[in-house]
C-alpha cells in the first residue's frame, strides 16, 4: 500500500517523521512488508522544515506514484494554506485516495481543500478553537488523539500523528501488527 505523506515549508519534523518511522517499522516486523512510505513535496526541492530541518521529498505532487493513503501533515501552515497549487492537489487526492488524513494543522489544509466539511474533526490543542472559527462546519472534538469519520481522519498534535498511524496499521493490517510495531519503536501507543 503506498502511504504519501504531503510536506511544506515549516511543517512540524515530528508530524512527518513519526508516521513515515510508524510505516517503515512495520513493515520490518511484518512479512511480507506491506507499506510503501514516502514524501511527496510541491517539487522536488529541499524542504525547510520547522527549525531549519532540511529534508529531501521522494515524490513531488505531479509524479508520485498512486495513494493508497494520503497524510497530510501540519507545522505552521499559515503559507501552505493560501498556495493554490498544493489545495488544488490535495483537493484532487480526496476525489480518488481511498483513506485522506492529517496530522495536527493539516487539517486545515485539509479544510480548505474540502476534504473535511462537515466532518469530524481534530487538531493541535493550540488550534482548535482556530480551526473551528476558520471552519465552523466541521465538528471539531476536543481532547482525542484523533478522530475517525468515514475515510476521514485528523489526529491531535504532533505524537499524536504516531498513535493515528498505528491505528491505520492496525485497520490496514492487523491489531497484532500495530502492537508489534509500537513495542519496536519502543512506544507507548495510546488508543482513543
Amino acid at each position: 500500500m503506498n502511504i504519501g505523506i504531503y510536506i511544506y515549508d515549516n511543517a512540524e519534523v515530528l508530524d512527518f517523521s513519526g508516521p513515515y518511522e510508524v510505516f517503515t517499522t512495520a513493515n520490518r516486523v511484518c512479512s511480507p512488508s506491506p507499506f510503501n512510505a514516502f514524501l511527496i513535496a510541491e517539487n522536488l526541492q529541499p524542504v525547510k522544515a520547522r527549525s531549519g530541518f532540511n529534508v529531501l521529498p521522494h515524490y513531488d505532487i505531479s509524479n508520485h506514484p498512486k495513494l493508497d493513503t494520503l497524510i497530510v501533515v501540519g507545522g505552521d501552515h499559515t503559507q501552505e494554506i493560501n498556495n493554490e497549487l498544493a489545495i488544488d492537489w490535495i483537493s484532487k487526492q480526496g476525489q480518488t485516495v481511498p483513506l485522506i488524513t492529517s496530522v495536527c494543522t493539516g487539517a486545515f489544509l485539509l479544510a480548505k481543500a474540502g476534504i473535511l466539511q462537515t466532518h469530524k474533526a481534530t487538531t493541535h490543542w493550540e488550534d482548535i478553537a482556530d480551526l473551528r472559527q476558520q471552519f465552523p462546519l466541521l465538528e471539531v472534538l476536543e481532547n482525542v488523539r484523533w478522530v475517525q469519520d468515514g475515510n476521514r481522519i485528523s489526529s491531535g498534535g504532533i505524537s499524536a500523528g504516531i498513535d493515528m498511524s498505528l491505528f491505520i496499521v492496525s485497520e490496514l493490517t492487523s491489531i497484532e501488527t500495530a502492537e508489534a510495531t509500537a513495542k519496536q519503536m519502543e512506544f507507548r501507543w495510546q488508543r482513543n
